[in-house]
């Protein structure tokens, strides 16, 4: 059986085009039930050895021996987020000589010189320092920040967009603890790479541009050099000329021409997708939000850009406060629509770039013929994640995880609130 991301994600575009069938012939899907053996805290946890972004159960995580301090200062003095080396244990296997470094953008916003690390997000890289050294075939993890206390939303939404058939990210809850100090429950997640660029789109020779939370996707000419802290090439061989030729199109061309000839350089019925799916689960910090999160792959195939999504731990409702943390804020308000965002994500608010706002997206919602496949997304988006029953029983397996396997870092009141919140969206 083929369980790579790229066969489970065509898997579930089938899933999904049956439940569509079904839902759009009248009758009721059945929600996706599993049978799962809850386990006490001294019970024995058994873990797929075949991946580590098995989610059926939390994963533990030691990172020690790193200069933190250092790190931290480097980045409050400049800015960049260095290297440091350290060893990291993973499930019990231990790694040594590996590659530590601070993660994020707004998430880092208020960072101090005493920071607890343990309150930080990070990126592990396993082959940083030492070539080939990997885990179960992955290299790089991601430490998310804790924007809900038990990140319920970022891992739900991660595995939403999966059943949409876009690109995601793997994601795991996770024990994360720093030179062998109390237990964090985390949130872990894979790092867009080539290796992942390979996984999700069977492509192991594409582009991958990340657009950096200062930029923005406006065209500042054809020299790689003015894109530096605008988009960073994430895979493939050095060439921003897709990139620069795309900007330039999006940013220059007429509106008749813009919709005439969209579809030459962007996957659009995508990108519908997209912004259908951000609306839908409520994340104002996506491609238009203020941090600018989104990738862009380039099939050199087709010519197309994909836009992929990138942090979803505002999702379901999530908010930064400017001092305070995150909070979840539940369902849409009374009178706003859901999602509670136009064109995924003109909202003002959260930290990163200099504005909300993104040309594309702008752009793409003001042509009817592009509007009309947003609206045609959402509605059967509607249908497939949360008519269906899909989003409720993703949920609950998540729930029913923490529940019975992190009982001693979360409670079961805190679960269930942060839980509640997130239902009410399903309508």
């Amino acid at each position: 059986m083929n369980t790579s991301p790229l066969a489970i994600r065509i898997a579930r575009q089938l899933a999904l085009a049956t439940t569509l069938a079904l839902v759009g012939g009248g009758l009721t899907a059945c929600a996706v039930t599993t049978t799962t053996t809850e386990t006490t805290q001294s019970s024995a946890v058994v873990i797929d050895t075949s991946s580590f972004w098995d989610s059926s159960t939390v994963h533990t995580i030691d990172i020690a021996g790193v200069d933190y301090d250092a790190l931290i200062a480097s980045y409050l003095a400049s800015g960049d987020k260095e290297w440091g080396t350290g060893t990291v244990t993973i499930d019990g296997v231990v790694f040594e000589n590996v590659g530590v470094k601070l993660k994020g953008n707004s998430s880092l916003r208020d960072v101090t010189a005493d920071a607890d690390p343990a309150t930080l997000p990070w990126v592990i890289r396993l082959d940083k320092f030492v070539d080939d050294q990997e885990y179960l075939g992955e290299t790089e993890f991601v430490v998310r920040g804790n924007n809900s206390s038990s990140a319920l939303n970022e891992a739900l939404a991660l595995e939403l967009l999966a059943d949409t058939g876009l690109a995601t990210q793997e994601a795991v809850s996770s024990r994360v603890s720093f030179d062998g100090g109390a237990q964090q429950l985390r949130l872990v997640i894979q790092n867009p790479d080539e290796g992942w660029v390979d996984e999700q789109f069977g492509d192991d020779s594409a582009l991958l541009y990340k657009a950096e939370s200062g930029g923005d996707y406006s065209y500042r000419g054809d020299d790689a050099e003015l894109y530096t802290d605008v988009f960073d090439q994430e895979a493939g061989d050095d060439n921003l000329v897709p990139l620069t030729t795309f900007l330039k199109f999006i940013n220059e061309s007429d509106d008749a021409t813009f919709a005439a000839e969209l579809d030459s350089y962007l996957d659009v019925e995508s990108f519908a997708t997209y912004l259908a799916f951000q609306d839908l689960i409520d994340n104002f910090d996506d491609i238009a939000g203020p941090g600018n999160n989104s990738y862009l792959y380039y099939d050199e195939e087709t010519q197309l850009m994909t836009v992929v999504s990138w942090d979803l731990n505002l999702a379901f409702g999530v908010r930064n406060e400017v001092g305070q943390g995150a909070t979840q804020a539940g369902g849409p308000q009374a009178g706003a629509p859901q999602g509670g965002n136009v064109a995924g994500g003109n909202v003002v608010g959260g930290n990163g770039g200099p504005s909300s706002g993104n040309i594309l997206a702008e752009r793409f919602m003001a042509d009817p013929t592009f509007s009309a496949l947003y609206d045609a997304a959402k509605v059967d988006l509607t249908a497939s994640l949360f008519a269906s029953g899909l989003a409720q029983s993703q949920l609950d397996a998540w729930v029913a995880l923490l529940n019975s396997q992190a009982g001693d870092l979360i409670t079961s009141d805190v679960v269930a609130s942060d839980a509640a919140s997130i239902e009410s969206y399903f309508g």
